[in-house]
């Protein structure tokens, strides 16, 4: 299990973004799965299937990259 309160994960900007990350960290980690679950909950579309499946286009469309909070 990762101790969350010392474990930091940091990603470079947009740009940066591939089909397939965080897939990982979700069949790893089941902590990670609720975040992106929340994510997905908060925005009100699937970001975490676009993260694993893409496509690519829509994965780096900047309204993805940098979802409005709603």
């Amino acid at each position: 299990m990762i101790d969350w309160t010392k474990t930091a994960l940091v990603f470079p900007g947009q740009g940066s973004q591939e089909i397939g990350m965080g897939a990982d960290l979700v069949t790893r980690y089941p902590e990670a799965e609720a975040i992106f679950a929340l994510a997905d909950d908060i925005l009100g579309f699937a970001l975490s299937d676009l993260c694993f499946n893409g496509p690519a286009e829509a994965l780096n469309d900047t309204y993805n990259t940098q979802p409005p909070y709603m």
